[in-house]
């Protein structure tokens, strides 16, 4: 996989959507710096905002896209396309064309070692990742992880760059009218992160005492259900599950059922989802019609590092929280379709045996540090996309191979 700005000098580069904000933006400035032929197609007014030098509009049916995708690769001569997210369907379609036509593809996504790093890969990411599956291949390999420069709190700047999308896409919609986004395009979507914001201040109140009460009464009596965003490809397109509530509903009746009788469910909402779903009334429910209204906790904002810590075990379906769980060596079952989910890391029964069975489960030290240092060498980039490191020698801030060799 490419791992330095200098691989891409005499590319012909094609740039589809990116991450909100100007990522992308400074991204292809950064690619023409080193001699590359860089080429944005927008496809809502969002895009278009954050977009410079050449750019294509397509404002067609998504029906007309492979056609359109297919005259454009060829006029340009296209031999790189970078993306951001594998499973949004213009993506889709765009890696089902290219692939067989030898185009190399590289997918953006958030990180899965966070905070510090997004990720970069071949092809796809999470479910779709080309990374082996066997652990054999990870214990083969002579660990070597480097410092990492501290990214900080990023929720503002990605609120910002969200408010500002979602406004000029809604200005611009009569241009770009037959696009179809994964959520709904309009000036209204501000108004989830500008709550979210306002929740984030209340949910420190009122749950303030929570924290204490699991870490001093419930120490290693209560397990941790991570939740996902509620649009999530995660849930939707790698797991069994039709929606969060899904999965909720499921992980509460094999509790109760299977669960120690003493122990505690502690079900986290995810902090970016903040702003859209709030589940307090599903889970009172499906506590009442599960008849365990005491033993099932809905909570948000607490220290993360903290309840593992302090957890009998987590459950969740595929999340950046699961390699934080393999480093605070606590058992982990997923339910859905995760790069980590093998032997000798996470809980490879069924989630009815994980409750009872997590207290003699082992995981393998020496496997989670070979394959975090094998994850972090061939698929994360030191950076944010929502905020530029500042020791950086490029425009888009984060830290490529060439950073790394100035460095040492």
């Amino acid at each position: 996989m490419i791992r330095d700005l200098a691989s891409f000098s005499g590319k012909n580069v094609l740039l589809l959507q990116g991450p909100l904000g100007p990522f992308f933006m400074h991204l292809s400035r950064d690619l023409r710096k080193v001699g590359a032929k860089v080429t944005k197609v927008n496809f809502n007014g969002g895009d278009w905002l954050f977009s410079s030098g050449s750019c294509v509009n397509y404002t067609g049916h998504a029906i007309d896209w492979p056609k359109f995708l297919s005259r454009l690769i060829k006029d340009r001569k296209v031999d790189v396309i970078l993306l951001f997210g594998d499973c949004r369907s213009l993506h889709r379609m765009a890696l089902k064309l290219a692939v067989p036509m030898g185009i190399d593809v590289g997918v953006f996504e958030e990180g899965y070692v966070r905070p510090d790093y997004i990720t970069f890969e071949r092809y796809g990411v999470n479910a779709n990742s080309q990374l082996p599956r066997d652990a054999s291949h990870y214990l083969a390999v002579e660990p070597h992880i480097r410092a990492a420069q501290p990214v900080g709190n990023v929720f503002w700047f990605a609120a910002l760059w969200a408010i500002i999308y979602y406004l000029v896409s809604s200005l611009l919609w009569p241009i770009f009218r037959r696009y179809q986004h994964h959520r709904p395009l309009t000036i209204l979507e501000a108004w989830p992160w500008i709550k979210s914001g306002f929740r984030k201040l209340i949910y420190a109140q009122i749950e303030q005492d929570i924290e204490d009460r699991l870490v001093n009464d419930y120490s290693k009596h209560f397990f941790l259900v991570p939740l996902q965003v509620h649009n999530d490809a995660q849930v939707h397109v790698h797991s069994p599950y039709k929606s969060v509530v899904d999965f909720i509903e499921s992980v509460i009746a094999s509790f109760v059922k299977n669960a120690p009788h003493e122990s505690l469910l502690v079900i986290k909402h995810h902090p970016m989802d903040r702003g859209y779903h709030d589940y307090t009334d599903e889970i009172r429910q499906l506590s009442i019609a599960y008849n365990a209204p005491d033993r099932i906790l809905y909570i948000h904002d607490q220290h993360l590092p903290t309840l593992l810590q302090h957890s009998a075990g987590v459950v969740l379906i595929n999340s950046t929280v699961g390699l934080s769980t393999l480093h605070h060596n606590i058992p982990l079952k997923v339910c859905g379709d995760a790069i980590y989910d093998m032997h000798g890391l996470t809980f490879q029964e069924s989630l009815d045996d994980f409750w009872i069975g997590s207290r003699n489960f082992k995981i393998n030290t020496r496997l989670y540090i070979s394959f975090v240092s094998y994850l972090i060498g061939m698929t994360q980039f030191n950076g944010s996309f929502y905020r530029k490191l500042p020791d950086t020698s490029n425009t888009a801030g984060i830290v490529w191979s060439d950073d790394l060799d100035e460095a040492a």
